[in-house]
């Protein structure tokens, strides 16, 4: 049985905090929609302190940003894209147009369509997290979306340089500086100065994730991705050092973000406690990762590993780094995660950044009924059908036209005993069922 060293915040803390935070983005947005752009810019000189006219940014401005990173810094934003791209190529290429003839003269098929604007939020209130941009707007570009707007929010009072490359480098059509609830409700909803979009795409913090759960059906999003979590699975084949590493690298992210580790050795659990200590006076986002370990952190030992993959399949975390003797294991039999990491030599962070899967991932327990953000996310999957002769129309009609009226749909039945009268030459009574 499952023995927990350490406990996070319990579940009616965190739904007093997801009452306050559903309730203060249900008010915003209905001030976007009826205000528009005023609405916008008190928001964002507000939560940002910024204002200006218009929050677009010009050609000359993204320009100067891109001149303000070093060679080094455009070359390593460039690698990272290119690994984004070859990956989210990749599977594209794997997503085929079907068309089989089913039946004689019934042909039956389907196309992956591109949806045509998306509006992609890159985080950057705390961290400049350029990586979101390769992220949403490099593989939306593969996916072959003709429309791509981004909006990221300032960083010290102005945009930030190395986010404003990414985004262009990566191949945004228009980029606004701007932030939080009021960046992803323009989008959405649309205002005077900002059209709106289909579909809205990329992580954020807790009132992000809230506003698109919000704006989904009136635009749909890629999933819930509100703050960062992630699982350690480790047994005693690694030590304390490299799982608090790992799990502090992610508590890092904010406040309220879940750090928890799973293991089969209750020696490995209190010394990865005690290194957590030890980092954390050390670490210089020790004071953001302390909170979010105070709150949210977890420490879970289990008996076997059995054990442990249905714990972590309970859990359904977003970022699953698994450290055990075999982490195949681990692959074969999970099933609620976001994204695996197998083996000590790979972590989260070089998911979150370079090695080419995408980091916008499930969280909320989400990794229970979807996988990530990826290529396929942007496509409409559609279907089609043809018939090809009068024999077939004829004889699909007659089946048809029982089914329906055994559900006493005779409007639906005559749709098909119109074909079966002039296609098949009988004569069905109105509103019948063809014999």
């Amino acid at each position: 049985m499952a023995k927990y060293l350490k406990r996070s915040r319990d579940a009616a803390q965190r739904a007093e905090d997801d009452s306050k935070v559903r309730a203060a983005v249900e008010g915003i947005l209905a001030d976007i929609e009826k205000r528009g752009d005023d609405a916008v810019r008190e928001l964002s000189v507000k939560f940002d302190k910024w204002d200006r006219k218009d929050y677009r940014l010009t050609n000359a401005e993204i320009k100067d940003c891109v001149g303000q990173l070093s060679k080094r810094n455009i070359d390593d934003i460039k690698f990272a894209q290119e690994q984004v791209r070859n990956f989210a190529q990749h599977q594209r290429d794997s997503m085929k147009d079907v068309e089989v003839e089913t039946l004689p003269g019934v042909v039956l098929g389907h196309k992956n369509i591109p949806v045509n604007s998306v509006g992609c939020y890159v985080p950057g209130g705390k961290y400049p997290l350029l990586a979101s941009a390769h992220m949403s707007v490099i593989t939306a570009k593969v996916a072959g979306v003709s429309r791509i707007i981004t909006c990221a929010p300032p960083f010290q009072g102005k945009p930030a340089p190395a986010i404003v490359a990414a985004q262009h480098l990566a191949g945004a059509d228009v980029i606004y500086c701007l932030g939080g609830i009021q960046a992803v409700g323009a989008m959405a909803i649309g205002t005077a100065s900002i059209a709106p979009v289909d579909m809205l795409v990329g992580p954020g913090n807790a009132f992000v994730a809230e506003a698109k759960r919000q704006l989904y059906g009136r635009v749909g999003i890629d999933l819930f991705a509100g703050p960062t979590e992630t699982l350690v699975i480790a047994d005693d084949t690694v030590d304390g050092e490299i799982c608090a590493t790992d799990l502090l690298g992610q508590a890092e992210h904010g406040p309220n973000s879940p750090a928890i580790l799973l293991t089969n050795s209750e020696k490995l659990a209190r010394e990865t406690m005690a290194e957590i200590e030890r980092l954390l006076k050390i670490l210089p986002t020790g004071a953001v990762a302390a909170k979010a370990w105070e709150d949210y952190g977890e420490v879970i030992v289990c008996d076997s590993e059995e054990e442990m993959v249905k714990e972590a399949d309970r859990i359904a975390s977003e970022h699953v780094q698994v450290m055990t003797r075999d982490p195949d294991y681990f692959l074969k039999n999970m099933t609620n995660y976001g994204a695996l990491f197998l083996g000590p030599r790979t972590n989260v962070a070089y998911g979150d950044k370079v090695i080419g899967t995408n980091h916008t991932l499930p969280t909320n327990k989400a990794a229970r009924y979807t996988g990530g953000l990826w290529v396929g996310k942007f496509l409409k999957t559609v279907t089609y059908q043809r018939v090809l002769t009068d024999e077939a129309s004829a004889m699909i009609g007659e089946y048809c036209s029982r089914l329906c009226m055994l559900e006493g749909f005779a409007g639906h039945a005559e749709q098909a005993n119109v074909r079966v009268r002039r296609y098949g030459g009988r004569n069905v009574p109105y509103a019948s069922a063809a014999e």
